[in-house]
């Protein structure tokens, strides 16, 4: 039995589980892929209004290293590239491509690898990086740029620990796909030239496990289950439950010879590598008191929300929120007709019996439980005092982002006090503060170039003048002196 640590923090929630078997989603009448793909990085598109394109097309991409092609999920024509609200803490809309499915969703030609070993590593991850494969587990980090790093990892761990709340995505999936989960991993093992590869599931998963054992019964590979405490599905904390190696917050786990990805980008592996195909749907958790039928779906990228909810039997009466991801991570949607994207793992329907929970916030009464279960060691109560009095720079000094935003503070609060809604808030005035000094700098920098450049040029303007002058005094001399001959 392998020896196991704890990771600081951490609690033990009710986990609102659905294990279920995986639902077919139905075509829907439009797909809509926002161009926006991160913090200022847009896609181009590639397409126009009016073209049609088939499945696994790319319609957008963009030259960010840090971007990742957009393909369509399905056949089509382009009905409009127009703005639409998007998937966004923000409820803004932003410019998207819509398209018009046909029902044939006919596909481009495919260019499967029946055998990986054959092929550089460099081919395989460029084929992972062109199918638009990013991080699955929410944080949608291009895959691709992971397994490109230029450090030696050891350790490959696949995440399985879907320690948040209702969503039931992974664990569906380990259950029904284990032999493609298991392939898609020995790929980035390959890839990686890591020594150790790990699957690491919940103790919980008892079904899934064995569907994993079975399906790794004859490879180089590892099934390791964790204790079912949030946040243990944070990479960091799932690496120190594992081999009790502390990464500091400043520094990424490759820097300690880790890799870490999720069993649903694993599965993009395989179907990108072993099919050919891009990334062009996913396993999505609708769920909450307020889905008539919760199901897990494999869902076309750019679906709109309310198609899945339908399949799902529609909303109950008492439905009053809708969070695209978990209850303690997810963000509240203004409308179902947004679409989901790479990142959408689950859609939360909540109800008023479920908001009636949330009390109104009251002082903090300094009981120190926050700092107790922050899995970063952090003292939040004091973050929230220097947030809250808009002291900034304090915020920093206690190691503002450091935090990983998931939410424990508020669970254990008995003052109710949105923690983490100060935390993000803060972290955005320091964000809006930094571009501002960034531009001031670069500003004042112009500024000061501009004023050199001036000088020079008076400078080199002076000199010519003198230059002349010397030139017409010479001459004026030299006929002096000829008039005296």
């Amino acid at each position: 039995m392998n020896k196991q640590w704890q990771f600081p923090g951490g609690i033990a929630l009710n986990s609102h589980k659905l294990l279920s078997e995986i639902s077919e989603s139905t075509l829907p009448s439009e797909l809509i892929y926002p161009l926006f793909l991160r913090s200022d990085c847009y896609a181009t598109p590639f397409v126009h209004q009016g073209q049609r394109v088939l499945k696994g097309e790319v319609i957008a991409s963009s030259q960010n290293p840090f971007a990742t092609p957009i393909h369509a999920a399905s056949s089509g024509i382009i009905k409009a590239i127009a703005p639409r609200i998007i998937a966004h803490p923000s409820g803004l809309a932003d410019t998207c491509i819509i398209i018009e499915t046909d029902g044939l969703n006919e596909a481009c030609h495919a260019t499967p690898c029946l055998n990986y070993q054959l092929e550089a590593p460099e081919t395989l991850s460029n084929k992972i990086a062109q199918a638009g494969i990013v991080g699955l587990g929410g944080a949608a980090f291009p895959t691709a740029v992971k397994l490109q790093t230029q450090r030696t990892i050891r350790t490959l761990i696949i995440n399985g620990a879907e320690c948040e709340p209702y969503i039931s995505c992974d664990v569906s999936l380990m259950q029904t796909c284990a032999q493609q989960v298991v392939q898609g991993a020995l790929i980035m093992q390959y890839i990686l030239h890591a020594e150790r590869c790990i699957i690491a599931i919940e103790n919980t998963m008892q079904i899934a496990q064995l569907a994993l054992l079975k399906a790794a019964s004859q490879q180089n590979l590892e099934i390791l289950t964790v204790p079912a405490i949030y946040p243990t599905g944070g990479e960091k904390q799932l690496i120190e439950v594992l081999t009790g190696i502390q990464i500091p917050p400043s520094l990424l786990p490759a820097e300690y010879g880790f890799i870490c990805q999720n069993v649903g980008t694993a599965y993009a592996v395989y179907q990108a590598i072993f099919l050919g195909m891009p990334l062009t749907e996913r396993i999505i958790t609708v769920t909450g008191k307020g889905i008539k039928q919760a199901k897990n779906i494999r869902a076309k990228i750019g679906t709109p929300i309310k198609h899945l909810v339908e399949q799902c039997g529609g909303y109950t009466q008492d439905v009053q929120r809708l969070i695209m991801g978990g209850s303690m991570m997810g963000f509240a949607l203004s409308s179902d007709d947004i679409a989901v994207i790479k990142a959408t793992n689950c859609l939360l329907a909540m109800t008023a019996s479920d908001l009636a929970e949330s009390q109104s916030a009251v002082p903090c009464i300094r009981c120190g439980n926050c700092a107790t279960v922050c899995p970063t060691e952090l003292l939040p109560q004091q973050l929230y005092w220097y947030s809250r009095s808009k002291q900034y720079e304090q915020c920093l000094d206690y190691q503002l982002f450091d935090c990983i935003e998931c939410g424990c503070c508020d669970i254990v609060c008995p003052s109710h006090i949105p923690l983490v809604q100060s935390f993000r808030a803060a972290k955005g005035e320091l964000i809006i503060k930094e571009k501002h000094l960034a531009q001031a700098n670069l500003a004042k920098n112009r500024y000061q170039n501009q004023q050199q450049r001036r000088a020079k040029e008076e400078q080199e303007k002076l000199a010519k003048t003198e230059k002349r002058q010397a030139a017409i005094d010479k001459m004026k001399a030299a006929a002096a002196e000829r008039k005296k001959v």
